[in-house]
């Protein structure tokens, strides 16, 4: 079967590809769409947990309950830190789980939620000040008056702003030879992705380090079948990344 070939093919570059384990363990970054919670998704068991959609959370399928994150909307660079509430499955293609609270407060685009997240190592003073700062903010939230929001997002200017474009590509691997990212850009090329619409692309991003990146894309759904499709593959750490 191709499909048996095709990890075959994997393991024969895999001592060539850079592995994200090492004696010390390093912080989880990852980038990707955001999952906004539904009650109905939870319902019909599309997601495993429940979310109170009022409130600003996050469900992760991998982080430990608990785990503090930074999660940004790289669009207009607004972020918040939280801790992760629970630990919960979502579709695969998603890279975390959130509320409306969280996603209205981000801004994030409808069209293509797109977040980066990045895990904040615990110690008890960080801990300790973001609790106490959540609770007052909390606070001053529950007491202002709905108006004040409106008179706040009231500009003197009444010209609409342009909303800027974005593309995404996603990583498939990275290597410290050039010559197995072609190998495996071939590989791919031959069995795959060999669409005039898309590209299959190795970026040098310093020596000895290789990426090779499938796109670019502007529809999220195009997207989503692509990573699918590699997963099916047999590629597990797949990244979506944001192009400026």
């Amino acid at each position: 079967m191709k499909f048996n070939l095709f990890i075959i093919f994997l393991f024969t570059i895999s001592c060539s590809v850079q592995s994200n384990n090492s004696p010390k363990k390093s912080s989880y970054t990852s980038s990707g769409f955001a999952y906004v919670y539904n009650e109905n998704d939870f319902l019909n068991k599309v997601i495993s947990k429940k979310l109170d959609n009022n409130e600003p959370l996050l469900g992760h399928n991998r982080l430990k309950v608990g785990t503090i994150v930074k999660i940004s909307n790289p669009e207009n660079k607004k972020s918040t830190t939280l801790k992760i509430r629970k630990k919960v499955n979502y579709p695969d293609f998603y890279t975390i789980l959130i509320t409306e609270s969280l996603f209205q407060k981000l801004e994030l685009n409808a069209e293509s939620p797109f977040v980066e997240i990045q895990e904040i190592k615990k110690n008890k003073s960080f801990v300790a000040g973001k609790a106490t700062t959540y609770s007052e903010e909390r606070k001053v939230s529950n007491k202002a008056p709905i108006m004040n929001v409106k008179i706040d997002n009231i500009s003197k200017n009444k010209k609409s702003k342009k909303v800027k474009k974005y593309t995404f590509t996603i990583l498939i691997a990275e290597f410290y030879s050039i010559e197995s990212a072609k190998n495996l850009k071939k590989k791919l090329n031959d069995i795959a992705f060999n669409s005039t619409n898309k590209k299959l692309l190795i970026k040098k991003k310093k020596k000895n380090s290789f990426e090779l990146v499938l796109g670019p894309y502007k529809a999220v759904n195009s997207l989503k079948n692509d990573y699918i499709a590699l997963k099916d593959y047999g590629f597990e750490e797949l990244e979506i990344k944001i192009n400026e």
